[in-house]
C-alpha cells in the first residue's frame, strides 16, 4: 500500500503568529512532524504557501513540490482541498497513492512507533479512515435544561472507579494529529472521515495542541522531556500506560484490538 503523508503548513497565523516556523524544543515546529514521518518511511509532501517554511521543510528532509495557490491558504480555507491538491499533483506525477496519511504540525507531540503503528491498523482493520484520538473518561455532564436538573454520562450513584474503567466506558477525542484514509474518500467524498471509520487511540501526551502561547509552552514542555528521556532509543515499558494505550479500534460494529509499541511517558480545517 502507498501512502502520501501530506502535512499542510501556512505562513499566517493568527493566535500565534508564525508558529509553524518557530523553534520548539530546539527545532522548528514544522520539523517534528516531517521526522516523524520520515522515520516511518512514508512519502512526505508538505504543502505550504510560504517559502521560509519551504525552506524549512526541504531541509529536514520533505518534500515541497510547490507553493500553495493563494486561494487554498485563505483563514477559511478548509483542509480537505488542500490534501485534494496535493493528491492530483503526486497522481500527474504518475505516483497515485493508496492512502493519505494528514499530519497537524500544530499537534507535534507523536510518541516513537505511533505512525508506524497507524498504518499496520489501518491495513489490518480494513477501515476507510483511521482518526487519532485520545481516550476521556465518562465523567461529563449536560448544563440543565428549563429548570430542570444537570445530567451526567455515567450513574452518578454508582461511580465508577478510573482504574476500573473498561475501554468500553471511555469516550474517545479526536485529537486533529493524525488521520490516516483512503485516497478514493478525499476524490469522492471530499473528506477525510467517511465509509468505515475507526477510531486509532494514542497516548494521553499526544493530544497536545497548539492554538494558543499556552499550548506552545505545554508542547515545548512535552517534547523536551521526551527527547530528555530518551524517546527513540532504549525506552522503558510503562504497564499502566500501555494498558491504557491499548489500540481500541471502531471496525464496523465491534472492536479490533492491538498492542502500541512501549513509549517512554506517560479540528475540522487546517490549523495554521
Amino acid at each position: 500500500m502507498s501512502i502520501l503523508c501530506v502535512i499542510p503548513v501556512r505562513g499566517g497565523s493568527k493566535g500565534v503568529p508564525g508558529k509553524n516556523a518557530r523553534v520548539v524544543a530546539g527545532k522548528p515546529l514544522v520539523v517534528w512532524s516531517i521526522e516523524q514521518a520520515l522515520a516511518a518511511s512514508l512519502d512526505v509532501l508538505v504543502s505550504t504557501d510560504d517559502s521560509e517554511l519551504a525552506a524549512i521543510a526541504r531541509a529536514a528532509g520533505a518534500d515541497v513540490p510547490f507553493l500553495r495557490p493563494a486561494e487554498l491558504a485563505q483563514d477559511t480555507t478548509p483542509t480537505e482541498p488542500v490534501i485534494l491538491h496535493a493528491i492530483r499533483h503526486r497522481a500527474a506525477e504518475g505516483r497515485r497513492p493508496d492512502a493519505v496519511m494528514l499530519l497537524q504540525a500544530t499537534s507535534p507531540v507523536r510518541l516513537p512507533g505511533t505512525l508506524a503503528r497507524a498504518v499496520r491498523e489501518f491495513a489490518e482493520t480494513g477501515v476507510d479512515s483511521l482518526v487519532g484520538v485520545v481516550p476521556q473518561t465518562p465523567f461529563f455532564w449536560h448544563p440543565a435544561a428549563d429548570g430542570g436538573s444537570a445530567t451526567a454520562e455515567y450513574d452518578p450513584a454508582a461511580r465508577p472507579r478510573r482504574q476500573d474503567l473498561r475501554a468500553e466506558d471511555y469516550f474517545y477525542k479526536e485529537t486533529g494529529s493524525l488521520y490516516l484514509s483512503r485516497t478514493e474518500l478525499y476524490e469522492r467524498e471530499d473528506n477525510r472521515i467517511g465509509g468505515r471509520v475507526g477510531l486509532f487511540v494514542m497516548d494521553e501526551a499526544e493530544g497536545v495542541d497548539i492554538d494558543t502561547l499556552v499550548d506552545l509552552r505545554i508542547a515545548e514542555q512535552v517534547l523536551g522531556d521526551l527527547a530528555a528521556a530518551g524517546a527513540g532509543s532504549g525506552e522503558k515499558p510503562d504497564p499502566a500506560r500501555d494498558a491504557r494505550s491499548e489500540a481500541v479500534s471502531h471496525a464496523g460494529r465491534g472492536f479490533s484490538r492491538g498492542t502500541a509499541e512501549p513509549v517512554p511517558t506517560g479540528r475540522t480545517g487546517e490549523r495554521s
